[in-house]
């Protein structure tokens, strides 16, 4: 598993309150403090004082948020501070639900709809591989987080590792690929989708932005 350090990346340090904050919640924090308060009016640095703290702890993190707006600023914020750390976003993949309703004034049935945003699903995917691979990891949540995923061992059984000198077996490795629900696609490669041509197999992981090109050599 990753051991990278939390490392804040900002053109300035604390200033005025915000080293003392620093300090008091970190020593709580590490005195086992169930629960600690940061107050401070709106622009005053909150944000920042909580990843110095992240990093003075280098303890990974969950950020919980009351709505989507905040995690949503919070997400982008944290980002900002480790560019070199895992930083995931939990929110609902619904843009828009409908819940199955019945209207007996009109004895009127609605079918429960829904509308999944494709790139919040990706993060929410993001967000799980990563606390599985690594340490330092800081998820930025809304209450949605707090329904299950699930069994994490099943999770973990999604996940296929390929290192270089590795032998590939054709049959086995797509196979696999296949139960994990990707779709062979040769001509398109979207997310969630791989192909695989001469001896070049390409994947495009659901919870990433790029693809993963494996150059196979068959003269081994």
């Amino acid at each position: 598993m990753n051991t990278k350090l939390f490392k804040v990346a900002a053109d300035y340090e604390p200033a005025g309150d915000q080293a003392d904050a620093i300090e008091l919640l970190s020593a709580g924090v590490e005195s086992g403090f169930e629960r600690q308060t940061l107050k401070g009016v709106t622009g005053s640095g909150k944000t920042y004082t909580m990843a110095k703290i992240i990093e003075k702890v280098q303890r990974p993190t969950l950020v919980l948020s009351h709505n989507k707006t905040l995690a949503a600023q919070l997400y982008r914020e944290f980002t900002s501070f480790f560019p070199e750390n895992a930083v995931g976003y939990f929110v609902s993949t619904y843009d828009y639900y409908q819940p199955e309703a019945y209207v007996p004034g009109k004895d009127l049935y609605i079918e429960k709809d829904a509308d999944i945003n494709d790139e919040i699903d990706r993060l929410r995917l993001y967000a799980s591989f990563a606390l599985m691979e690594r340490r330092d990891v800081v998820i930025v949540a809304s209450v949605s987080c707090i329904f299950g995923l699930g069994n994490p061992m099943s999770l973990r059984d999604m996940i296929a590792t390929f290192s270089v000198g590795d032998t590939f077996g054709y049959k086995e490795d797509l196979e696999k690929l296949v139960r994990m629900q990707y779709e062979r696609n040769d001509m398109v490669l979207n997310r969630g989708t791989f192909r695989f041509r001469g001896d070049v197999l390409e994947i495009c992981p659901s919870y990433m932005e790029s693809a993963i090109r494996i150059k196979i050599s068959w003269d081994v």
